[in-house]
């Protein structure tokens, strides 16, 4: 890619009983995207035909074959590339289908794979459902860690991503990765290794400094309330958490002491902080979606390829009904573009 040319981001169109179809569809057509980027939609074209239809366009969409074809200009066709051969177009709204997760899995593996190959900058990657995805046969829970077997990483981690705007108050936005993702609380301790919050914490670092942070404050969850209150609740912050900080810090990135989740995410949201390393899903999560559960985005960390996507999931209760608001794949597209610009600055 150089600074003359937009980045080819291909648009995942995630499970096609939710909202999916819709939002690619919003996104391809929209300004924001056409002057970032040179948008690709991997799925199948009648389900893409039918969300074009659903949001009023009469834009036509073009099959390609091949993903170095050149792009469609704005107010042209919209590309679509399907590269899963499983029929898609009986599947009914608002269900669990195994042929839809089925095709959500083809459509991210070969959009993967295109982007490992450099025929693709970046993939941003509408929602699938992750029981649907299981009946289709991926043992798999989620994008994070089929795009982490793809790619052959086993150090990834999920960032939830808001920018400047609302309630955020740090000048780069508000970054938050977490050191375990889909797994049961009461897995949560027996994962923790100082090794692997160190790596979080260095990915939130890295991840800021390409947002045009230059200096960032990462903020290090607690696991235990009162941050274990000096063993009463636990040791894990003592035993784990505090040398993975210490390691931090001999690198060069200024992490805080393990600080109650509770705590750290209001003054996170304030300002004082640039990133913040979460223990678990739901500390991260729960905070950043009560203030920008619109404009939040999620970026999967330690890949070598650029992937984001919305932060939120299929919404079968109004799917295909023409409600869907792509404010979230829009921010999740202009991410991407930003994150394929500085490529060779991730580590």
């Amino acid at each position: 890619m150089t600074d003359s040319v937009l980045p080819r981001i291909a648009l995942t169109m995630g499970d096609v009983a939710g909202i999916g179809p819709e939002l690619v569809a919003r996104a391809a057509i929209h300004d924001r995207v056409t002057a970032v980027s040179r948008p690709v939609v991997v799925g199948h074209p009648e389900v893409l035909r039918k969300g074009l239809e659903l949001i009023g366009s009469a834009r036509p969409v073009a099959i390609i074959e091949q993903l170095d074809v050149a792009s469609a200009a704005p107010g042209e066709a919209v590309l679509c590339w399907n590269p899963s051969p499983v029929d898609v177009t009986g599947v009914d709204a608002g269900t669990v289908n195994a042929a839809a997760g089925q095709a959500a899995y083809d459509y991210l593996v070969a959009a993967a794979e295109a982007a490992l190959a450099g025929t693709l900058d970046a993939i941003v990657t509408a929602p699938l459902n992750k029981y649907s995805l299981r009946q289709g046969g991926c043992p798999l829970p989620g994008h994070t860690e089929i795009l982490a077997d793809v790619c052959g990483r086993s150090e990834v981690a999920m960032m939830l991503y808001a920018g400047r705007e609302g309630r955020i108050a740090a000048p780069h936005g508000l970054g938050v990765a977490h050191v375990t993702l889909h797994t049961s609380i009461a897995s949560v301790p027996g994962l923790l290794t100082t090794a692997r919050i160190a790596e979080t914490i260095r990915l939130v670092h890295d991840f800021m400094r390409r947002m045009g942070c230059t200096a960032p404050r990462v903020g290090v969850c607690a696991l235990n309330p009162h941050a274990g209150e000096q063993g009463l609740f636990g040791d894990e912050e003592a035993r784990i958490i505090a040398p993975a900080v210490e390691a931090a810090r001999r690198d060069g990135i200024d992490a805080s002491d393990p600080i109650p989740a509770d705590a750290l995410m209001r003054r996170a949201v304030d300002g004082e902080f640039d990133g913040v390393a979460a223990i678990y899903h739901d500390q991260g999560h729960i905070a950043l979606k009560l203030v920008a559960f619109e404009t939040a985005v999620n970026v999967t960390l330690g890949l070598p390829i650029v992937r984001t996507s919305p932060s939120h999931g299929t919404a079968f209760d109004i799917a295909w009904q023409g409600q869907a608001k792509a404010t979230g794949m829009l921010t999740a597209i202009e991410a991407a573009a930003q994150l394929a610009a500085t490529r060779d600055e991730s580590a």
